[in-house]
């Protein structure tokens, strides 16, 4: 009887498989990134990846939520009623800076840029869970200022998708949180504007 036993092959890891995805497609970006490029990092077979995962898109999603759960700016912390209004959204522009340029592997923000996506189904994937932290934002300003809420809605998630761009093009931390500080002063005022002609 030969004495060498041929070695079984570990089972394959789905979570770790999410989060070797979750990389790659941070890094590249969902349509740069490939099923041969997914399989081959995976060190499996297409038939194993489909039966695992269903698609590239669902796989995807998945490598979303995990971002979300793990790395998604904490917005309940830092837009708290029991802070200003301009010193919470201030803090959430620096926040978004330092997280989205802190890493030089992993830029920006994955679920922001999956919304860039040309795959619609991805890209639908992408706005529906970043939906969740819209209405966060929108709820807050909705009781800071009702009756400006969008506009300042639509500046707040503007802002915070151009911090995400610009960190994926390579911009430095220390010139992004420049930028979230300035984005910061810039919304204060608007902030304290909306104050007067509500008083007024």
């Amino acid at each position: 009887m030969n004495e060498k036993k041929r070695q079984r092959r570990p089972p394959f890891d789905r979570e770790q498989g999410i989060a070797i995805s979750q990389v790659l497609f941070h890094q590249r970006g969902f349509d740069a990134v490939s099923l041969s490029d997914l399989t081959e990092a995976m060190d499996i077979k297409p038939p194993s990846f489909y039966a695992a995962y269903g698609s590239k898109a669902e796989l995807f999603e998945r490598a979303m939520h995990r971002y979300a759960n793990e790395n998604a700016l904490p917005v309940d912390q830092l837009l708290r009623l029991d802070r200003s209004p301009a010193e919470a959204v201030a803090s959430l522009f620096v926040a978004a800076a330092k997280q989205y340029a802190g890493d030089n592997t992993l830029r920006g923000c994955l679920i922001t840029e999956g919304m860039r996506a040309d795959d619609p189904i991805a890209r639908n994937m992408a706005e529906k869970l970043g939906e969740a932290a819209i209405q966060k934002i929108r709820s807050y300003l909705d009781r800071a200022f009702p009756e400006a809420a969008q506009v300042l809605t639509d500046y707040v998630l503007i802002t915070l998708r151009g911090l995400s761009a610009a960190a994926c093009s390579g911009i430095s931390p220390e010139r992004l949180v420049a930028v979230a500080k300035i984005a910061g002063k810039a919304i204060s005022e608007e902030f304290r504007s909306s104050s007067t002609a509500a008083n007024a």
